[in-house]
């Protein structure tokens, strides 16, 4: 008979209990160990690196904002914390935040990027390149070179993907698009910085890009038919299938009055 076979079952109970109750305790000693060395002074938070886009902040100016949100040591830092205080100053898009040891952390940053502004005239929103809609100092960006886009909430880079396809056709004419808005009916409205206004009517980006095609192929013949510049377009109206309505500046379909008897 060999020994395993002779070992009486409560004898290996025991056994495995003590190996069950050893490794336990070890676990624990190594849990309270680690503990404590992760909240030894050496591990204190010494300071924090920023890098990355920083046209609107600075350092000294992004950690005394985030500072206060700070606490704990290199290993016990909450870094989503941490990253939720960057990302909530303004023009942070982004932070990416790492620990480098032994009492540092490093922070790279992307900034918005205004492309527009975004809502009604009163607003002061801006819109990022991304298409997201974000809020900052408006009196940072050049006002003048941004145009204004508005539409439903959650629709911001739809618009942005319209104006994107529309503003070179315009450009090219000398007719900057300077607003463009979709309604909640889903239309589409323009203003040019000649303060013309164009009615694009509704449906895809490829449709109204149609439409606008149409439209600034054939303006140069019907302002010349009046001797007037593109530039005199008061509001024209591309939702008719077959064509489009345009009021000039200085000219009238009305018949003058009959003089007086």
């Amino acid at each position: 008979m060999n020994a395993s076979a002779a070992t009486p079952l409560d004898v290996k109970l025991m056994n495995t209990t003590a190996a069950v109750l050893f490794l336990a305790f070890a676990g624990l000693a190594l849990l309270a160990a680690g503990r404590w060395v992760s909240r030894l002074p050496a591990f204190d938070l010494q300071g924090i690196s920023v890098s990355g886009d920083m046209n609107h902040n600075n350092p000294l100016t992004l950690r005394a904002n985030v500072a206060p949100s700070l606490s704990g040591t290199f290993f016990t830092v909450d870094l989503a914390r941490v990253r939720s205080a960057f990302e909530s100053v303004p023009w942070v898009r982004r932070a990416v935040v790492r620990r480098e040891f032994p009492n540092r952390l490093h922070v790279r940053l992307q900034e918005h990027l205004a492309v527009a502004y975004w809502g009604a005239e009163a607003e002061s929103r801006l819109i990022n390149h991304h298409g997201e809609v974000f809020e900052a100092n408006v009196g940072e960006v050049d006002q003048e070179s941004l145009p204004r886009l508005n539409g439903p909430e959650g629709q911001s880079a739809e618009v942005l993907a319209m104006f994107r396809t529309l503003a070179p056709q315009f450009a090219t004419m000398e007719m900057p698009l300077e607003q463009l808005e979709l309604t909640g009916r889903g239309s589409w409205r323009a203003r040019l910085d000649t303060g013309a206004n164009l009615e694009l009517g509704r449906g895809t980006v490829a449709e109204v890009d149609a439409r606008v095609q149409r439209f600034l192929k054939t303006l140069t013949q019907v302002t010349s038919r009046y001797a007037r510049p593109m530039q005199a377009v008061e509001s024209a109206d591309l939702r008719h299938e077959n064509g489009y309505a345009i009021r000039l500046r200085g000219v009238t379909t009305l018949a003058a009055d009959a003089p007086k008897k």
